[in-house]
């Protein structure tokens, strides 16, 4: 069978659409004028709630994503080969996450920037696919229940304790490591709740993984991610107010006071319907392209938004400056330039690779010979030096 014939377009589909809901949203969320922030204005308002779906659909489709090839493979447990590939993914999204925060003039001063320790959804995301890994390792070995019911009950648990673990500021950590865990430092994403919504993504590729083959699994999924989606929507605070009614516990109305976890994974829900539902007019080479080669754009929007290595982005420059008939139309630039440049570079990245792997070969013979040319004079310098000293003493001595 061929890798297309196992591809989920739609799934590629919604990858693509949430990056790109992700680079109209960082640019006009950081540069358009606060004065046009009114929440009593209907599109802005209609704006701001979808942004918000952004960021769970993309933990979502991750997780989804990379369960799904991984448990695709044949082998079990450290055999399986997409264990050490995914290793190698998530430790790359960690390094390129904290790169994209370096800035080489307070490199060159010696410094490292507060900015350079925060968190966002790269090293997220990256740890996330070893959470991943490190549960399907945990559980290879069990039966074929566990893993799925480990995932999702890793959903709940964060969901449902995260009013108690968002309130602790992990002062005893070094900000480094703490800023996984709390936003009080400033750090864009944490790892909990975050990692809920991957995990939640990775149960749902089981389930599509065991009923792939099932002739009328769109029939049957699409209305299940409705009503799933709706209940979760528009039911799930009904459903905690009960419980607190029953309970009588503090936990249940602190989630009831800010219930967004289970009411955003009901849009997921939503949006997984809708785009199976439209899953056949979803296969188009140019999305399809743009799905699987989010992190090229994520990295490329970066640089460009927020000054990655100089700090000289549009952030810098227009940071809450536009009027919304400005940012609307320099949103839609921004989504194409950031798109198309990525595009390019994925078109070549074999040849900028090869010419960047021969720079580096070059660089390293250069530092070979240079230092082997230098090992000689050095010699010559510390034995001139040695002569010196002794003859200095000499001298002392008489």
């Amino acid at each position: 069978m061929s890798s297309n014939s196992k591809r989920l377009f739609f799934i590629d589909a919604m990858r693509a659409w949430a990056i790109l809901m992700m680079l109209q949203g960082h640019f006009i969320d950081g540069l358009l004028d606060p004065v046009f922030r009114q929440p009593n204005n209907l599109a802005y308002s209609i704006w701001l709630y979808f942004r918000g779906i952004t960021a769970p659909v993309f933990f979502t489709v991750s997780g989804f994503i990379f369960t799904y090839l991984l448990v695709a493979a044949p082998e079990i447990g450290w055999k399986n080969p997409r264990v050490k590939k995914g290793i190698r993914r998530g430790l790359q999204l960690l390094f390129i996450g904290y790169l994209l925060r370096l800035n080489l003039f307070g490199l060159l001063k010696g410094e490292l920037y507060d900015g350079f320790f925060l968190i966002d959804v790269l090293q997220c995301i990256g740890l996330s696919i070893l959470g991943i890994i490190t549960t399907y390792i945990i559980t290879a070995k069990r039966k074929a229940w566990v893993f799925p019911s480990v995932l999702i009950s890793i959903t709940l648990f964060l969901f449902i304790l995260e009013p108690i673990y968002k309130t602790w500021t992990f002062e005893g950590l070094p900000i480094g490591i703490a800023n996984y865990f709390t936003k009080v430092n400033g750090s864009v994403f944490t790892i909990f709740p975050w990692f809920g919504y991957a995990t939640v993504g990775a149960f749902l590729s089981l389930l599509f993984t065991k009923f792939k083959s099932f002739r009328n699994l769109y029939s049957i999924a699409i209305p299940v991610a409705l009503v799933i989606g709706y209940l979760l929507l528009f039911q799930s605070s009904n459903l905690f107010e009960v419980l607190l009614a029953q309970t009588q516990w503090k936990l249940f109305e602190l989630i009831l006071n800010n219930n967004y976890l289970f009411i955003r994974l009901g849009d997921v829900f939503l949006v997984f319907a809708v785009f199976m539902l439209l899953r056949q007019a979803l296969t188009h080479k140019t999305v399809l392209k743009i799905g699987g080669s989010t992190l090229t754009i994520y990295v490329m929007h970066f640089i460009l938004l927020y000054g990655s290595f100089t700090g000289l982005g549009l952030y810098k420059f227009l940071h809450h400056d536009l009027t919304p008939t400005i940012a609307i139309p320099g949103a839609l630039a921004f989504m194409f330039i950031c798109t198309y440049l990525s595009l390019v570079y994925m078109k070549h990245e074999d040849e900028v690779k090869t010419q960047i792997s021969y720079a580096g070969k070059q660089t390293l013979i250069h530092l070979h010979n240079g230092v082997a040319f230098a090992i000689p004079i050095v010699k010559m310098g510390i034995s001139r030096l040695r002569l010196f000293i002794i003859r200095l003493f000499v001298g002392v001595r008489s």
